[in-house]
């Protein structure tokens, strides 16, 4: 990273001015909750989007935001920037800083797979050996099995799977797990085999969730979006 970034845009504000604003939007109970995930921001993220929206895309003041280190001040950035004005080395590193999941899951959503070097923070990420940065080359993966998959080794991809995802920590695991779940709903050829490596490892099949919420646990995961697909495929009787 630069040690130095503009502190604002030619018309725009200053980055104390905008890390003022998030902190009078600093609502206790909404820490208190997302501090139970490992997110430690108090910021209502529908009055951080309106925020963005109003700030509009600011690449400086975005840069400026991110060397706070301040969670919402990293959200906020992350919707302000322009994703393809970061090199590769700025996200490799501003991944490893991103130690929250939501700093890191926006990152990798919203600026990662927009920059042009994805690909190659992919395939970095993927053997990195920080469980937290592979997760991210995981999570970069799952999007080009669902998009652009052509060059993949989907079978390799499920040998890793079914021999580390198990005793993977759990941001890993989880990245892991949706890779499987979306190897079986795009790819039928594949789809037996992810459905018994999800049987035979059983990662997040006790996982609670909500009523009308699929399971994360990724046969049932399979199973439930294939079946939507082809009902939404097949005509209704008229």
């Amino acid at each position: 990273m630069p040690e130095k970034t503009p502190d604002r845009t030619p018309s725009g504000p200053t980055v104390a001015e905008v890390t003022a604003e998030l902190a009078g939007l600093e609502d206790p109970r909404i820490r208190a909750v997302n501090e139970k995930h490992g997110d430690d921001h108090g910021v209502n993220l529908t009055k951080l989007r309106a925020l963005a929206k109003r700030l509009k895309t600011q690449p400086d003041l975005a840069r400026g935001l991110w060397a706070t280190g301040d969670t919402a001040a990293r959200l906020l950035a992350l919707l302000v920037c322009r994703p393809k004005s970061y090199d590769r080395d700025e996200l490799d590193t501003m991944l490893r800083e991103a130690r929250t999941p939501k700093v890191h899951d926006w990152l990798v959503n919203y600026v990662v797979k927009k920059n042009p070097h994805a690909e190659q923070l992919r395939l970095a990420w993927l053997a990195d050996p920080d469980p937290v940065v592979a997760s991210a080359g995981w999570a970069l993966t799952t999007e080009r099995v669902a998009k652009k998959p052509a060059g993949l080794d989907l079978t390799a991809l499920l040998d890793t799977v079914e021999s580390e995802m198990k005793d993977a920590p759990d941001r890993l695991q989880w990245a892991m797990n949706h890779c499987l779940a979306q190897i079986g709903i795009d790819h039928p050829e594949h789809r037996a085999r992810a459905l018994a490596v999800g049987e035979r490892l059983g990662v997040l099949k006790d996982y609670p969730t909500p009523p009308g919420c699929t399971s994360p646990y990724a046969p049932a995961w399979i199973t439930e979006i294939v079946r939507r697909r082809q009902q939404q495929a097949t005509p209704a009787d008229t």
